[in-house]
């Protein structure tokens, strides 16, 4: 992918590129979103890093899922239920759950979180995405 993605409207997906969780939620996002607005990094990788450090506050840790969109950075719950309010119907509907207060749905969150590698498992290297998706991902180097 050439380009900067939030410049061309496409909010971007970061994810724990070795987490069986996060691959499967990678996975899901890209099946609900046959328009292909969702854009796609590991957390691990250059593309990742570079778009945490020129958004994302210092003080946030590295153990959860970030949306980047329209200049914003959502972790956590925040960054899920928005992601879900961007898939086709109907997954939108949950997004009704932001009106949970944040630190119920982040205390839920944070319990999976911890022990997502314990109970789905992770891979030595981050998800290669086929042929056909690879325009989705951002590239290192890019």
């Amino acid at each position: 992918m050439s380009g900067n993605p939030e410049k061309e409207n496409h909010p971007v997906v970061l994810s724990d590129g070795v987490c069986h969780l996060c691959q499967g939620a990678v996975k899901f996002i890209i099946k609900r979103d046959p328009g292909g607005r969702f854009r796609f990094a590991a957390l691990q990788s250059e593309a990742g890093q570079r778009l945490l450090q020129s958004n994302m506050p210092a003080t946030e840790t590295l153990d959860t899922i970030v949306l980047i969109e329209r200049g914003a950075c959502y972790t956590r719950s925040a960054a899920a239920l928005r992601i879900a309010k961007g898939l086709r119907y109907p997954w939108p509907l949950l997004y009704a759950l932001i009106l949970v207060p944040r630190g119920i749905r982040d205390a839920a969150y944070r319990t999976v979180a911890k022990h997502r590698y314990r109970w789905f498992g992770k891979d030595e290297t981050c998800l290669v995405p086929t042929r056909e998706l690879k325009e989705r991902f951002l590239q290192d180097g890019s």
